[in-house]
């Protein structure tokens, strides 16, 4: 094998790299002034084991007897955690007797006398037990100290406002929460006055917390996103629960408030319809998927017995549109096994309406989506959508009226403007392995000719082995190296000590792993997205191949879209040889996110493989919080 293709699979085998590991961001020794305004990531140190360390910058190296049997570090991947949610504490009762404002905590009562309803309420507070997360706690002790009204019960019990309430959380399920959560018990009557009193002071404050909870959760979400992995990254949205319950006191229509603060964002609206058509459906009608034999492969002219099953496939799983479109080929198929060119257009178009390869070849892909995978029960779609709407409240409830939007699971990334998408593209996202992490940032720079700064990980993982053996590795691959800023041989630095100081990055050329631009967006996972030398990722179905970062099947059509130009005027800036950063005009948002469930631009919802099984830790973080809020009292 030539040096010059040892080098260019060594680049398209590690792409971006596995970035979520605290190493340097690949554009730093470029483009370093670029990104000053943004804080720097925290650079992971690794330290080699060895009997030689030497100091910082050093480029000696270690005595030869001491070289032998070295054991080779890692870097190891971010964890999916087992997911803790809020513990709940018991409600303060006696902080509400606050002796400056009793006399207005019980409405329309005289509060000097101890006969009245409202005394009697407030005189049975400090025995209330009811517990909330320490947020909401707070908010509801603060809440009825200084206001000192009962928002949910009067001198005759329970009031219409509390009623519209519950009715309306009973119904949170409809916008992909848990009613269970929200779930309050009317009071029960008694004949003793004291018992009676008791019973309407704790669904006062059970209400209360239930009715903050809700629109808690349905502004930004159950989850805590970042304590189900180290691949999400997000800020959490605040919500001024102070604020929510004075409005909600003052609110004369408790129902519509409630309801107002769900999500109204096109995305969302149509993932709630999309929910309410099918838990009509669920298990209502529905047929088992048709079974297709594994291992089954159809290619145009062939004859397969499997041929049958495949279009009853598609007669089940294509859409309306499609079903209408092939009506008399789908009605005068006999069965037959021979795959005839009119066969084959009617499932080029079945997979081009569903993202799949349009080369009608009936392959792993296809059948994983005729069968099952993608194309699930409406029970299966049901969760994929409740999961989409959680995650959905992560985001801003309008992406913007400009924005890119990379959804891993459809292996797509799609461009927004003036309200409308204008193009999607095909893309690669990191290996399971190496998986890509969701977020959201700001696009700011597109990079011409790109240097690629290998990450820590890959020196780490992937060089080292090379380098022990032969230190001048690199440097017959064409690879620079530096040591604290100051550039060396590949040669005299020592590769059994400590490699913080050491940068390693590949030239601009046409091997170079991040092909001809990079589009930057820089964060604290050094992801970005680029072109790519190897472009016959982008024909596969399955495109989880890389190391993290996203490759473009169309990298010029993006940097021209993001930067306001023209693609002749991108292959200018290429064909100059030159490696160059040029800021977009305006940062655009960004969203390197992770639906399963997802509308398109027509918003019909369409359903997607969990590549990386992360719905599977959505549902443990979702029974999780379920369990801690049956724990409250």
């Amino acid at each position: 094998m030539t040096l010059k293709k040892t080098a260019t699979l060594l680049a398209l085998a590690a792409g971006c790299g596995l970035s979520a590991l605290g190493a340097p961001q690949a554009h730093a020794l470029t483009l370093m002034d670029l990104f000053r305004k943004r804080s720097e990531p925290v650079q992971q140190q690794v330290t080699l084991p060895g009997v030689y360390q030497p100091g910082e910058g050093s480029v000696a190296a270690p005595p030869a007897q001491k070289r032998v049997a070295e054991p080779l570090p890692k870097v190891t991947a971010p964890k999916y955690y087992t997911y803790k949610a809020d513990a709940p504490r018991r409600i303060d009762a006696a902080r509400l007797l606050d002796p400056v404002i009793t006399g207005s905590i019980a409405q329309g009562t005289d509060a000097a006398d101890p006969a009245s309803p409202g005394a009697m309420l407030r005189a049975v507070l400090p025995t209330v037990s009811v517990s909330a997360t320490a947020d909401i706690a707070k908010a509801v002790e603060s809440f009825y100290a200084e206001s000192g009204h009962f928002l949910w019960i009067d001198d005759h019990g329970v009031t219409d406002k509390a009623r519209a309430a519950l009715a309306t959380l009973a119904k949170a399920d409809a916008v992909g929460l848990d009613a269970r959560d929200y779930a309050v018990a009317l009071p029960e009557e008694s004949a003793d006055p004291s018992a009676r009193e008791k019973a309407l002071a704790t669904f006062e404050l059970k209400l209360t917390v239930a009715a903050l909870s809700y629109v808690q959760d349905t502004i930004r979400g159950r989850i805590d996103p970042n304590r189900i992995s180290g691949y999400h990254d997000f800020k959490r949205k605040d919500v001024n629960l102070a604020g929510k319950l004075k409005v909600m006191a003052a609110s004369n229509d408790i129902a519509a408030y409630l309801d107002s603060q769900t999500p109204d964002g096109p995305q969302f609206q149509a993932l709630r319809a999309e929910l309410a058509r099918l838990s009509t459906e669920a298990g209502v009608g529905e047929t088992a998927p048709v079974r297709i034999a594994p291992g089954t492969l159809i290619k145009p002219g062939d004859s397969n017995a499997e041929l049958a099953n495949v279009i009853a496939a598609m007669q089940q799983r294509g859409s309306d549109a499609f079903k209408a479109r092939h009506a008399d080929l789908l009605a005068s198929y006999s069965g037959s096994p021979d795959y005839t060119p009119e066969l084959v257009d009617m499932v080029e178009d079945f997979q081009a309406e569903h993202g799949l390869a349009r080369d009608g070849v009936i392959g792993r892909g296809s059948i994983r989506f005729l069968t099952g995978g993608a194309a699930e029960s409406a029970g299966g779609r049901i969760d994929k959508l409740k999961i989409a709407m959680e995650q959905a409240r992560w985001l801003p409830d309008d992406l913007g009226n400009r924005y890119v939007f990379v959804n891993q699971p459809a292996f797509e990334v799609y461009y927004h403007d003036k309200g409308q998408e204008q193009f999607a593209m095909r893309v690669v996202v990191g290996a399971k392995a190496h998986q890509t992490f969701f977020f959201e940032d700001e696009i700011q720079t597109v990079e011409f000719n790109p240097y690629w700064g290998v990450p820590q990980s890959i020196i780490i993982n992937e060089m080292l082995p090379k380098l022990r053996s032969d230190p001048n590795y690199l440097d017959r691959l064409g690879y620079q190296v530096e040591v604290g800023g100051r550039a060396v041989a590949s040669s005299s630095v020592d590769w059994y000590g400590s490699t913080k100081n050491v940068a390693v990055r590949q030239p601009p050329s046409s091997d170079n792993a991040l092909g001809e631009l990079k589009i930057l967006f820089p964060n604290a996972h050094a992801i970005y997205m680029h072109d790519t030398p190897s472009k016959s990722f982008f024909k596969r179905d399955q495109r989880a191949l890389s190391h993290g970062c996203i490759r473009l099947a169309d990298p010029r059509k993006m940097a021209a879209a993001v930067l306001g130009t023209t693609q002749d005027d991108v292959a200018k800036q290429i064909a100059s040889g030159k490696n160059k950063g040029v800021s977009v005009p305006s940062r655009i948002p960004i969203y390197v996110a992770y639906f399963t469930a997802w509308p398109n631009k027509d918003g019909k919802v369409e359903y997607f493989d969990d590549v990386y099984d992360r719905d599977l830790y959505m549902n443990k973080a979702f029974e999780a919080t379920r369990l801690a809020r049956q724990a409250r009292g």
